[in-house]
């Protein structure tokens, strides 16, 4: 019977491909605390409820849909199916549950997973889509509202695909002819704090080219490389500093008012866009846009670098001055404050900060 065995191979294929996926995502620091699946969505009858749930609302009828324009709807039939009245929710048009097999839509399974997430108290739920499931927005915020009776809100994230290069020459993957790269192999090969950083540099709506070679390479144009090579330059500073009989001036790293000496423009510089961290970390969550922190460390960074550099060349800009000591103290505070805003910073981004770089 091919029914039996090809339900029998897809249970154990995906069961298989899930598990690779859950070591990937760990691997990668990210952690699921709960799978869904649409099969025990519907084996469970939670399809059914979803469908009691509308049609006590008055919510349901038996329709004919007009073609749809422009992109094709999966969905649709030129024939009566089961709708759902989305457009009383904001939606264009009203939507299939039941397709004429007596199937359900991918639709009425996608709404049961809602509602079952609105019973386990998320009233503010974030969906994570491909950037080509865009046409299914309206539809979902239209179906959570109405589960909801206006109580919870549906926020959904589109983002584009990730452009594989290696050493600016793109890797072409294709399923027809076996070629792939799992993310496993590239955390593998570059690391995760590499790999989470660079893949937070970008907007999700914004396309992303990952460059393996770029990522190791050490210099400005590695992100990664520049904000911890930043971090560890600060370490090496305080390490010098208890080595040259500085020792007694660290405790001035917690001072607020040892900060007063500064004046250079590079200072000045770093000082004010360390003012901006809480701010950056408020705007970070409140827009779901992770990005911002990363161009926000890259920026300290690279402040940072400049005032590096102008003290190699101005000896008065140097961090550790034997002829100065409360000016050290200052200096010490100001870089001391960068290292944490970075480390912090880091670790908002799942990143460990490195205190050496070789």
């Amino acid at each position: 019977d091919e029914s039996g065995w090809r339900e029998l191979f897809g249970r154990a294929g995906v069961e298989a491909m899930l598990v690779r996926i859950r070591e990937d995502v760990a691997a990668a620091g990210v952690i699921f605390d709960r799978f869904s699946s649409e099969r025990e969505l519907i084996e469970k009858g939670r399809v059914d409820e979803a469908l009691a749930f509308l049609e006590g609302k008055g919510l349901i009828y038996e329709g004919t849909l007009p073609p749809p324009k422009g992109k094709p709807d999966d969905d649709w039939e030129a024939v009566p199916q089961l709708l759902f009245r989305s457009t009383e929710f904001g939606d264009d048009i009203d939507r299939p549950l039941k397709r004429s097999t007596g199937a359900w839509t991918y639709f009425a399974a996608d709404f049961a997973y809602h509602l079952d997430k609105y019973r386990r108290g998320f009233g503010r739920q974030i969906d994570v889509w491909g950037a080509d499931h865009g046409g299914y927005v309206r539809r979902m915020q239209a179906a959570v509202r109405a589960l909801s009776e206006g109580d919870a809100g549906l926020e959904i994230i589109l983002c584009r695909l990730v452009s594989l290069l290696d050493g600016g020459v793109p890797l072409k993957m294709s399923k027809r002819a076996g070629r792939i790269v799992w993310m496993r192999d590239v955390i593998d090969e570059v690391g995760k704090d590499a790999f989470r950083f660079i893949m937070l540099t970008r907007k999700n709506d914004a396309p992303l080219e990952f460059d393996l070679q770029k990522v190791i390479e050490q210099s400005r144009d590695n992100p990664v490389f520049y904000v911890q090579y930043a971090h560890a330059r600060i370490c090496s500073v305080f390490r010098n500093a208890e080595a040259e009989g500085f020792a007694d001036l660290l405790p001035a790293v917690y001072d607020a008012q040892a900060v007063a000496r500064l004046g250079d423009e590079a200072e000045m510089n770093l000082l004010r866009r360390l003012t901006l961290f809480p701010r950056t970390i408020e705007s970070a969550a409140t827009h779901l846009e992770p990005h911002r922190v990363a161009f926000y460390l890259h920026d300290v960074a690279s402040d940072f670098h400049t005032l590096w550099t102008r003290g190699k060349e101005l000896t008065d800009l140097r961090f550790l001055r034997a002829d100065d000591r409360e000016l050290t103290a200052a200096r010490l505070a100001l870089i001391g404050a960068t290292r944490e805003v970075l480390r912090v910073g880091m670790g908002v981004m799942g990143v460990t900060p490195v205190d050496e770089m070789h």
